[in-house]
Parts: C-alpha cells; sequence; structure tokens
C-alpha cells in the first residue's frame, strides 16, 4: 500500500514544443496521427497513460521505459539535436519501421493499435525521407 502513495511524475507537457520536429520539417495530418498513435507514448514529452500506470510497480517500470525511449529520440526536441543526430535518427526510424523492431512488440501487445499496418510504414517511411532530403537541402543552403 506504501508503494502506491509514492507516484513518480508523469510524462506531461502543456507547454508549447519550440522543437518540435514540425518545426523543421512538414508534417501531414496522416503522418502525425500515426506518431501519435504509435510512438508519441514513449518518443515525445506526453504520454497518454493507461489505467494501469496508476498501480505500482507498473508505474516506476513505464517511466523507466519512457525515460529509456526519449533518451533515444523525442520528437518534440527534435529541432534542438544537431543536423548529424538528426540524420542518425530519422535513419533509424526508417531501419526500425522496415525490421519491424518499432513499436517495441512489449508495448504493441497490450497497446493493439499501435500496430502498424503495411500502408502506415509506407506512409512513415516515405515522410522520414523525404524529411531527410529536406533537412539535407536546408544544411545545403544554409552553407
Amino acid at each position: 500500500m506504501l508503494m502506491q502513495i509514492l507516484q513518480p511524475a508523469r510524462n506531461k507537457s502543456a507547454q508549447a514544443m519550440p522543437q518540435d520536429i514540425s518545426t523543421l520539417v512538414p508534417m501531414p495530418d496522416d503522418v502525425q496521427g500515426i506518431l501519435k498513435k504509435s510512438c508519441y507514448d514513449c518518443h515525445s514529452n506526453n504520454t497518454e497513460y493507461p489505467w494501469y500506470a496508476y498501480v505500482q510497480p507498473l508505474h516506476w517500470y513505464l517511466n523507466s521505459h519512457i525515460r529509456s525511449g526519449k533518451e533515444e529520440l523525442n520528437f518534440n526536441e527534435f529541432a534542438g539535436y544537431t543536423l548529424r543526430r538528426r540524420q542518425n535518427k530519422l535513419r533509424a526510424i526508417e531501419n526500425s519501421l522496415k525490421d519491424g523492431t518499432m513499436p517495441l512488440s512489449s508495448y504493441s501487445l497490450i497497446h493493439r493499435n499501435a500496430i502498424l499496418d503495411p500502408r502506415e510504414k509506407s506512409i512513415l517511411i516515405k515522410w522520414v525521407q523525404n524529411s531527410r532530403d529536406s533537412l539535407n537541402r536546408k544544411n545545403l543552403t544554409a552553407l
């Protein structure tokens, strides 16, 4: 019972996201919808917590998992990354989509709606490739 009293801070932010990836590259509504559904719980500053997140020690486990995901990639802080890191992250997103390692199976086991169908994967891969090209063009014009 004592564990239930100790609730870690939640990954919620009501602030504007000036470093969001959408400030760098266009993000169509369909892409944003797919990312929110399948990626943002672990890779943004706003997590939609399920009911079981209020039960300890599950909440501690979830928070640890979210922290790790945000350290690896945070869409809300993407514009603050160096150009090299942005390119690497976009390449990693594309590879993860192609090899099916994201979203994690441990996440999609419970969050069935996060599973990406082939059409959604294709939309995201095309968007990632276009975003990488766009960032390259911006970098070339800045030189």
